[in-house]
C-alpha cells in the first residue's frame, strides 16, 4: 500500500499545473487596471485619474462625464435621486376614472401612485397603458364597436364616474429606504420589471418617489421627452432683481446672482434657495412676506403654501455690489441635479 501511495504521489508531482489552476482569473477591475496600465491601489480612483489625464482625442467630454458618473454611482443613494414627497403627483383610491384621466392629461406622467387615506398608505400605481386598455375593453365607453351611439354616450359618461378601486387595474410598486444604493434599486427594477418605487422612511411613511429614469439620469444626465417643458428656474426682472423658483439649487442661484450662497451659515445641509430662506427664518415664510437676509439680499415670497416656498423674488440690497461666486467646472452631460 505504501508503494502504491508513493507512485501516486510521484505521478501527481509529474503532472504540470496550468497557470489558470495556480492563480485565479483576473476580475473586471483587474482587467480594467491592466487596460489603463495602472498600479495596484484603489481601482475607482486610478481609473478616474486615468480618465482625467487621458488625451482629449481618446474620450469626448460626454464620454468622460458618463464614465465618471458610472464610477461615482456606487456612492449615489436613493435619497439623492428621489422626487421629494411634496412634489409627488398621486391619486386617491376613491378617485374616479374621470379624475384619473384629468390628472394624466395635466401631469404628463405615464405612471401615477395610488394611495388610501394619505400618501403614507400606498396601494399601488396606475399605468396609462392599463388605463387605456380598460377604457377600450369596456363597452360602456363605445370603443369596442358594440351598441348604438346614444347608449354609448350615456354609458361613457356614467362609466367615467367609476372609482379606481373597482377597476382592478392597479399594479404593485417597489419600496426602498432612502439609504439604499441607487444601483441596487436599478437592478431590482430591472428584475421585477417595475419602473416606479416609493421611498419609505424609518417610520413607514412615504418620503419620496423614484422612477427608473431618475436613476439612469444620474449616469447620462437629464432625459427629456416630447412632453417635457424646459423651465428656467431663475429669471432676471431688472437690475439686481430676480424671480427664482424655490427648488433652484444654491449653485445655480450663486452663479446667476454673483454671490456664494453656499458660504452662508444657514446653508449647512441645504441644497435649494427655498430651503436656505426657510432655514434662515426658522419657519416657512408666508406668501407676500418680505425678509431681509440671508446674505446681502431681500426676499419676497411670491408663492407658497403652509409646507414650503414655491417661488420668490430676490433683490440685492442697496449699496451692495455683487461678489464673484466660485464656479464649479461641470462637463456635459452633468449628473442629475438634486433638489
Amino acid at each position: 500500500m505504501n508503494e502504491t501511495t508513493h507512485d501516486e504521489q510521484e505521478q501527481e508531482e509529474a503532472e504540470p499545473v496550468s497557470p489558470s489552476a495556480r492563480e485565479p482569473s483576473p476580475g473586471l477591475f483587474e482587467r480594467l487596471r491592466g487596460l489603463f496600465g495602472l498600479a495596484p491601489g484603489s481601482v475607482r480612483d486610478d481609473i478616474e485619474d486615468a480618465i482625467d489625464e487621458s488625451a482629449s482625442a481618446e474620450f469626448t467630454p460626454q464620454e468622460r462625464a458618463i464614465l465618471k458618473n458610472v464610477l461615482a454611482l456606487h456612492d449615489v443613494r436613493v435619497a439623492d435621486v428621489m422626487l421629494p414627497r411634496a412634489d409627488i403627483v398621486a391619486l386617491p383610491l376613491d378617485a374616479t376614472l374621470r379624475e384619473a384621466l384629468d390628472l394624466f392629461r395635466n401631469a404628463g406622467h405615464s405612471r401615477l401612485p395610488v394611495y388610501g387615506e394619505t400618501l403614507d398608505d400606498p396601494r399601488g400605481m396606475i399605468h396609462i397603458r392599463d388605463f387605456l386598455v380598460f377604457l377600450a375593453s369596456d363597452p360602456r365607453f363605445g370603443l369596442t364597436g358594440a351598441g348604438n351611439g346614444e347608449t354609448q354616450a350615456g354609458g361613457a359618461s356614467a362609466g367615467l364616474d367609476t372609482p379606481l378601486s373597482e377597476t382592478q387595474i392597479l399594479r404593485p410598486v417597489l419600496y426602498a429606504p432612502p439609504s439604499m444604493p441607487a444601483l441596487d434599486l436599478l437592478l431590482r427594477m430591472q428584475m421585477s420589471r417595475t419602473h416606479m418605487a416609493l421611498v419609505i422612511d424609518e417610520y413607514g411613511g412615504t418620503d419620496g418617489l423614484v422612477s427608473i429614469e431618475d436613476v439612469v439620469e444620474s449616469i447620462v444626465g437629464d432625459i427629456e421627452d416630447e412632453h417635457d417643458q424646459t423651465e428656467t428656474p431663475i429669471h432676471a426682472e431688472g437690475e439686481g432683481v430676480f424671480i427664482v423658483e424655490a427648488r433652484a439649487s444654491l449653485d445655480e442661484v450663486s452663479e446667476a446672482l454673483g454671490f456664494d450662497f453656499a458660504s452662508l451659515a444657514d446653508a449647512d445641509g441645504v441644497d435649494t434657495i427655498g430651503g436656505l430662506v426657510t432655514a434662515s427664518a426658522g419657519r416657512v415664510p408666508s406668501r407676500g412676506e418680505i425678509l431681509r437676509g440671508p446674505g446681502e439680499f431681500e426676499y419676497e415670497i411670491l408663492d407658497g403654501d403652509p409646507r414650503r416656498i414655491k417661488r420668490l423674488k430676490i433683490s440685492r440690497l442697496a449699496g451692495r455690489a455683487p461678489r464673484p461666486s466660485p464656479k464649479a467646472s461641470v462637463e456635459p452631460p452633468a449628473s442629475r441635479d438634486i433638489e
